[in-house]
């Protein structure tokens, strides 16, 4: 089910590949190169909701798309060498991949199209989500909505109760929960509500981590890996922009020195939660800078420009996701004409 904004987006992609724009944009857009957004890359058929599907692309695609853009000549590049590019001015384009949260199909199922390619991968590490003690509450929510036709919810304004009996119904019971969790109810009380939610309902809110994400061990081996970088993604993967400079730069510098102590090597590189501009700011910025990143990511669409030497923790990424699986919209994306589209006619891109 396509939302308005997303169909828009899919109508205006075709037009530019269409009209040939992208192509013809390019020498002025598309910058120094990009950074690349993957989260899962797995074979497995979505839930029954699909709600989180747009997080996952599939390795069939992923191979072509490295193939496609190897041949484009793109040299890609670990996030070290890409911060080096970007501040010396110096080598050709390039593109950095990385993905975000750990999902252990990096390592099965990503890490061997990666090596068929020889691409490096930078894999942002949420401790609180490796250790267990994080559930991955976006997966919980779509599980707890699809077990029954009818969810009551506990707020400060009483019991609410949600109808979930038809798809359409819980396609809104989703929203409306998720709009809930993540703007009224406080960062570090969202676990606890929504465990008390699944509990209600039968549902395991330890399964989805259990089933989907790597472990310390298994972050271990990717790490030992010639072609893997660890970076850090928060301990607790919350909104940043909704704590305190104290508790946010706190999730940043703990994430860094777990990080170390479980794998013997400190993260230099970051990825910011969510990433929009309701999650990360100026404020954010300043904080990754002082927790001693050398570069932190958003999700903030575009490429890079060489001005992004002086935003090295503010660095937007270009997603390949689920909800774009054609090589003609990576490499319209690429051209750098969505980049001020997407963002109020700016081609620097920061926060």
């Amino acid at each position: 089910m396509l939302d308005r904004k997303e169909a828009a987006r899919r109508i205006a992609l075709n037009a530019m590949r269409l009209t040939g724009a992208a192509p013809l944009a390019a020498p002025f857009l598309s910058g120094v190169g990009a950074i690349l957004m993957l989260h899962r890359v797995s074979a497995e058929p979505p839930k029954p909701l699909g709600i989180n599907r747009h997080l996952t692309v599939t390795p069939g695609f992923l191979d072509r798309l490295l193939g496609k853009l190897k041949r484009k000549r793109y040299a890609f590049v670990t996030m070290d060498e890409a911060v080096e590019a970007l501040v010396t001015g110096r080598g050709r384009r390039f593109l950095a991949v990385t993905a975000d949260d750990a999902y252990r199909d990096n390592l099965t199922e990503a890490l061997p199209v990666l090596e068929h390619h020889d691409v490096p991968i930078a894999i942002h590490v949420c401790p609180g989500l490796a250790s267990r003690r994080v559930d991955l509450w976006w997966d919980v929510l779509e599980d707890v909505v699809c077990a029954r036709d009818r969810l009551y919810l506990d707020t400060a304004e009483g019991r609410v109760a949600f109808d979930c009996g038809t798809l359409a119904a819980k396609h809104e019971t989703v929203r409306a929960i998720h709009d809930h969790l993540t703007t009224v109810v406080r960062e570090e009380e969202r676990q606890t509500v929504l465990r008390d939610l699944a509990r209600s309902v039968g549902v395991d809110h330890a399964k989805p981590s259990r089933d989907t994400l790597m472990d310390w061990n298994e972050i271990r081996r990717a790490a030992q890996h010639r072609l893997v970088t660890i970076g850090a993604h928060t301990v607790n993967h919350y909104n940043l922009r909704r704590l305190s400079a104290e508790a946010a730069l706190r999730e940043m510098a703990d994430a860094a020195r777990i990080i170390e102590l479980e794998l013997g090597r400190r993260p230099v590189h970051m990825a910011y939660p969510y990433g929009y501009e309701s999650a990360v700011g100026p404020r954010e910025v300043a904080l990754a800078a002082e927790a001693g990143y050398r570069s932190a990511v958003t999700t903030r669409h575009g490429v890079l420009q060489r001005e992004h030497a002086g935003h090295l923790h503010s660095l937007p990424r270009i997603s390949v996701n689920g909800r774009y699986q054609r090589l003609a919209h990576v490499r319209t994306m690429l051209s750098g004409l969505t980049t001020p589209l997407a963002n109020a006619g700016r081609r620097l891109v920061t926060v």
